[in-house]
């Protein structure tokens, strides 16, 4: 997967701009606030449809704009492709070679990308929304139908908790009302939690393999799923549609009274332990590193083993926080694999003597000049 050309309009602070001729590895250099981490995160929405910075399309416009456009042609090995996305008040459309696509889920995954950014270590240490935002989007690049999945499920949560609240507040409870909800929530909340679970044990896989690397044999890496119902290893539909229909019943009187569902993939976990310890809690800020650097490595192989090519990696200002072994690790790994995108306050961050066919852009208050 190689991107060929960029454009953007009205988006952040770039009113028009136009990039072309990438390499396979490109710097953009530039002081802060001037719109560097804006080009690669343009990139990142034309792969999920959504930013990693934000839940709010309107902030994708440039400030007295009505709308904002994104494209794309990127080479991949069945051929090229033009992508094109526009956001406006009445929300976002999604084109694919000119043509306008019905659902955004057709549109996701289209090109593929990895995002490796200083906040990222938040996946190891911070909450679990943090984590399960890291699952599904991942999970969202190779699955489609992972997101409808996913929007159903939500929709559904939405609506039991607003009877939930409902009730408790009248002071009358409709058990065949809870009953048509519950249905539907475990009907999507159990492809959620198999889909879940099967992307973490083909993500151990890597990440092991990858963090034993980078620690020289001396850490192994364990990933662990924690589902608010069921066993961790459990897969089968149908066992996990029982375990979640128990554990509903089981949590209805709480749930009349807290107006919340307190089970299903919304209330899961993801834990990271290292030799034995969790992260979060009993690792240094160099393991925390370490672990959320093997990670995203391992993310560019799991996508490569699901659609058979590389994803492009976005590497946003995180080069400069890496100490030099773990610097050359992340090099060596991407170098004449992956196309790469990385963004720095400077030049001298870099280990650039390591990084070939690099070209540099220099980015200054939303001009980019080679």
């Amino acid at each position: 997967m190689f991107i060929n050309q960029i454009s953007l309009q009205n988006y952040r602070n770039y009113e028009h701009i136009q990039l072309d001729s990438f390499s396979p590895v490109n710097l953009f250099i530039g002081q802060n606030a001037q719109g560097k981490t804006n080009l690669i995160e343009a990139l990142f929405v034309l792969a999920l449809s959504k930013s990693h910075r934000t839940n709010k399309d309107k902030e994708l416009i440039s400030f007295g704009a009505d709308n904002a456009r994104i494209a794309c042609e990127a080479e991949k090995k069945y051929g090229n492709v033009k992508l094109e996305l526009n956001f406006s008040s009445r929300g976002k459309k999604a084109k694919i070679n000119g043509l306008e696509q019905r659902k955004l889920s057709d549109f996701i995954g289209t090109i593929n990308a990895v995002m490796f950014a200083p906040e990222d270590l938040e996946i190891v240490k911070g909450s679990p929304g943090v984590r399960r935002r890291f699952l599904d989007m991942e999970i969202g690049q190779v699955q489609p139908s992972y997101l409808y999945h996913l929007q159903q499920y939500q929709k559904v949560l939405v609506q039991r908790n607003n009877y939930l609240k409902q009730s408790w507040s009248a002071g009358s409870k409709d058990a065949t009302m809870l009953d048509i909800w519950n249905e539907q929530l475990v009907e999507h909340g159990v492809k959620i939690v198999r889909k879940r679970k099967q992307f973490i044990h083909k993500l151990q896989g890597w990440a092991e393999n990858i963090h034993m690397g980078i620690t020289g044999g001396k850490e192994k890496l364990v990933l662990s799923y924690v589902p608010s119902f069921g066993g961790v290893e459990e897969e089968d539909e149908a066992v996990l549609f029982e375990q979640f229909m128990i554990k509903l019943s089981q949590v209805k009187e709480q749930e009349y009274r807290r107006g919340a569902t307190l089970a299903g993939p919304h209330r899961d976990d993801l834990t990271f332990h290292i030799n034995g310890n969790e992260a979060a809690v009993f690792g240094s800020q160099g393991q925390q590193r370490t672990t959320a650097l093997s990670l995203k490595l391992a993310e560019i192989e799991l996508i490569h083993e699901e659609i058979g090519e590389y994803p492009i990696l976005l590497l946003d200002d995180v080069l400069s926080e890496l100490d030099p072994y773990r610097q050359t690790q992340l090099i060596e790994t991407f170098q004449n694999k992956v196309q790469t995108f990385i963004t720095a306050t400077g030049i001298e961050s870099i280990n650039a003597g390591r990084l070939k066919e690099a070209q540099i852009f220099h980015v200054h208050q939303g001009h980019v000049e080679k």
